[in-house]
Formats: structure tokens, C-alpha cells, sequence
């Protein structure tokens, strides 16, 4: 899950909207083109899970250059449907493994 020189991991919450049942968040990401614009061509999903009742959580590798594509595409298709947060991240594993192993601790 390493992001490589220049790409960042973003995380992006998208929570569903209260006041929508499943059927008009649906029919909203469809009128959209949701699943056509989200992520944009190129931009790799790392992971994608559904958060029971807060929604869906994408985990994207995005080169640097390309983070207005994605705010773009989330503001064209995922509003309405959505609330968002994003979150630029990093793999901490390879920190943590290191630190475990100075401290003797296997993983």
C-alpha cells in the first residue's frame, strides 16, 4: 500500500446522507455518474469499505499532480449523495514493524 515518489494514500470519507434512504442515494450517484467519474481513470483504489450506518470509505493512491481530478470528480458526482471528508495518509506499517522490532516484539 506504499504510496510511491510524488503519490499520496487520501482517504475519502463519503457519508451518507441522513435525510436519504439507500434508494435516493442510489438513484442520486446514478443521475451523477458516480461510478463512472469516482476515481478517475488512472487513480488507484487501495482499498473501499462500507461503514454500517456512516457510509463508504475509499482509500486512494493518487499522484500529487492529479488531487484536483479527484476533489473534482467527488464534487461533481458524490454531492447530493455524500457528505466528504478527505484525509491524505501514509502507510504506517513499516514504521510500526521497526519500532516492534527494536523493541525485541514480533509482528
Amino acid at each position: 500500500m506504499n504510496a510511491g515518489e510524488g503519490e499520496i494514500l487520501l482517504t475519502v470519507f463519503l457519508k451518507h446522507q441522513k435525510d436519504k434512504n439507500l434508494e435516493e442515494i442510489n438513484a442520486k450517484l446514478e443521475k451523477t455518474e458516480f461510478w463512472k467519474m469516482f476515481p478517475p481513470e488512472g487513480i488507484e483504489v487501495v482499498n473501499w469499505f462500507v461503514m454500517m450506518g456512516i457510509g463508504q470509505v475509499a482509500i486512494l493512491k493518487v499522484p500529487g499532480h492529479r488531487l484536483r481530478e479527484v476533489n473534482l470528480a467527488i464534487e461533481k458526482s458524490a454531492w447530493g449523495a455524500f457528505d466528504t471528508e478527505f484525509y491524505p495518509t501514509y502507510d504506517f506499517m513499516p514504521v510500526l514493524k521497526n519500532i516492534k522490532a527494536q523493541h525485541g516484539i514480533e509482528m
